[in-house]
């Protein structure tokens, strides 16, 4: 697949075959508290921020620093790199007027047992990617409203459980400075979405995309779909996902 360039408005374009099915998405609003990064492969938790995520520096210092605390708290990790973040919004003029991404409404996952690793290498270079990686790693997508309720184009998530190892499909993603590798995902009616309406701007998603361990959620696959129990006056959707690697 070739994403599109941040600002252009236009949407993602994709290479293969691909197929559309009308499938259940749980509404979960209420059980957040259930929710297990290691189960189901995605949490919702509390964290508030004053951060302008339009502000580059704020994002970049401010921001990173909150991630990092966040995820030390909720998830108990001992080192985290905050290495991206991607910025989205669902209408066109504020996509070309801020240089931001349109909400992807396709299955997939953003890393592979491959891409993974090597996202890390490509980070940090070999020699400390090597010790870092004698410890258990993961790569989690920690996923927000801009500063405003999401009530329109929320992100489904299919239950890593209910994700057979055969339903993933490895593919090459090229990038201007590097291919990487996704996954997308073939249809199988043995999967379980689920969704959490109206997330608010103290809310944040936390999503695996990568778990080095075995015995726990590895892959989660998501997508942002179209709700139809959004208010018709809802505003368009922005978010921002910040991807981080996480150490224990």
């Amino acid at each position: 697949s070739v994403p599109s360039e941040p600002g252009q408005g236009k949407a993602h374009h994709y290479e293969g075959e691909h197929e559309s099915h009308v499938v259940p998405i749980e509404n979960v609003r209420g059980r957040e508290a259930e929710l297990s990064v290691d189960r189901e492969g995605f949490a919702v938790v509390k964290h508030r921020t004053d951060v302008d995520f339009y502000d580059e520096r704020a994002r970049t210092t401010d921001y990173e620093r909150e991630v990092e605390a966040l995820l030390k708290r909720e998830l108990g990790a001992k080192k985290v790199i905050v290495f991206d973040h991607t910025l989205r919004a669902g209408d066109e003029d504020t996509r070309v007027q801020k240089v931001v991404r349109e909400p992807v409404q396709m299955v997939h996952n953003d890393y592979t047992a491959r891409s993974g690793p090597q996202r890390l290498r490509d980070l940090v270079g070999d020699a400390e990617a090597d010790e870092l990686l004698k410890r258990r790693m993961a790569i989690f997508s920690v996923w927000r409203g801009n500063r405003k309720p999401v009530l329109s184009m929320p992100l489904a998530i299919a239950d890593a459980r209910s994700i057979a190892p055969e339903d993933l499909v490895s593919t090459e993603r090229r990038a201007k400075d590097r291919v990487g590798e996704i996954q997308h995902m073939v249809y199988n009616p043995d999967q379980r979405w689920s969704y959490v309406p109206d997330m608010q701007p103290d809310e944040v998603m936390l999503i695996k995309c990568y778990d080095s361990e075995d015995g726990v959620a590895r892959f989660t696959a998501h997508t942002a779909f179209e709700d139809p129990t959004s208010p018709p006056d809802a505003p368009f959707r922005e978010s921002i996902e910040t991807r981080v690697f996480v150490f224990w």
